[in-house]
């Protein structure tokens, strides 16, 4: 399988234009596998894709851009529910360029999530009395409740009959966004190579199973020598700090893990003076301690200092990262205190909430300051680069 992007030139010199989001690089894939174990309710891919005559390069913190595709059964189904035809050429964008319907959906266009200004102008090709009203600017709350978690399937499906060809529903649709993965690989460690650590994305919802464009893409659709059309993302507020005598302390859950992993190759690679400590967190030990070999050997290597883990379901009381820095509060503080650098990554809407909240109480605590002192310690940690987030 080739997601199909097309390789610009410069007419004038016929020099090769340098890959980038808008002219991604196909990078083939030489390894695809799951790194959780039997039982695990999870599913995390790890990926080692080849960059091999790119010219791209990347410093541990960067991100990978993917270009994905549309699961062609929800494509499928929408040109099915409309009864389109999948070989007709519609306009993709200003420049008039065309494309036949079913790959439009496929490659081009973004169609599981759903906008507000969708639903409003779809509103225009229906008699349906629930849209009309739905879009009404007093029931602005009910139509982003609509939006969460539902697709254009969805849309089809509740509203119709519809009175509008594919070329005017096409119009409405925003193109494909590139996903944004952690690069979890230095490549010092891995020359020609990038690595990243993606969880799939699988959920029911308003009675339909969903899934994540890119995530289960690699988790079901892409094979080893596959390619995918790819791109580096710079990222300047998360990287190693300059000195490799800092010691630092990484917060990674889960896919959180990722960006630690090519900061611990990469120190490995340059000796690093520097001490390191991993909080790491998941389900169970069993079945979900991400790169467990490979984490155990650094620490014999005395690349790692110290690991800590928190496995949230083996165990009566949850236990999270968070529960483990309070436990090691006193240590943690002293690392700080000495220069240490902290980093966190993962989910933003309650674990990196979580850290910030323990990471507060733990200066207030050990420091023998108020709250407001301990705000003002880590607003000073933040000026100088040592409290840094990679968070999504």
């Amino acid at each position: 399988m080739k997601i199909m992007q097309t390789t610009l030139e410069n007419p004038k010199d016929k020099t090769a234009v340098p890959f980038s989001r808008t002219n991604p690089f196909q990078a083939k894939v030489l390894n695809n596998v799951n790194l959780n174990g039997a039982g695990s309710s999870k599913e995390t891919r790890h990926i080692e894709l080849s960059l091999d005559g790119s010219g791209l390069s990347y410093v541990p913190g960067d991100a990978l851009g993917i270009i994905p595709a549309n699961d062609p059964e929800l494509v499928a189904s929408l040109i099915d529910e409309m009864a389109w035809d999948e070989e007709a050429s519609v306009i993709i964008n200003k420049q008039g360029e065309t494309l036949p319907l079913k790959e439009a959906l496929t490659s081009y266009f973004e169609i599981t999530l759903l906008s507000k200004k969708i639903l409003q102008q779809a509103a225009e090709f229906t008699e349906n009395e629930e849209l009309k009203k739905l879009v009404l600017v007093e029931n602005a709350n009910q139509l982003k409740e609509y939006t969460n978690g539902r697709d254009l399937l969805d849309m089809f499906r509740d509203f119709g009959p519809w009175k509008a060809s594919a070329q005017e529903f096409v119009s409405l649709l925003r193109k494909m966004t590139p996903r944004l993965y952690s690069i979890a690989s230095s490549i010092a460690a891995h020359p020609g190579e990038v690595h990243l650590t993606i969880g799939a994305v699988r959920y029911t919802a308003h009675g339909r199973e969903r899934k994540g464009v890119c995530s289960v893409l690699v988790a079901e659709r892409v094979q080893e020598g596959d390619t995918l059309p790819v791109f580096v993302q710079p990222n300047k507020h998360f990287h190693l700090p300059e000195s490799q005598e800092k010691d630092i302390i990484m917060v990674g859950p889960g896919t959180g893990i990722a960006p630690f992993r090519s900061f611990i190759e990469e120190r490995a690679v340059i000796k690093a003076a520097g001490r390191s400590w991993l909080f790491f967190g998941d389900q169970h030990a069993a079945s979900d301690f991400l790169y467990q070999d490979e984490l155990e050997k650094y620490q014999k290597d005395g690349v790692l200092t110290r690991v800590d883990t928190a496995f949230s379901r083996d165990s009566e009381q949850k236990v999270y990262v968070q529960h483990k820095m309070l436990e090691n509060s006193k240590d943690l503080f002293a690392w700080l205190e000495n220069g240490a650098y902290f980093f966190v990554c993962g989910d933003k809407q309650y674990m990196a909430k979580d850290v910030h909240e323990a990471l507060l109480t733990v200066i207030e605590k050990e420091g023998s300051m108020t709250r407001d002192e301990a705000q003002a310690y880590l607003d000073d940690m933040k000026g100088q680069g040592r409290y840094q987030r990679d968070v999504y």
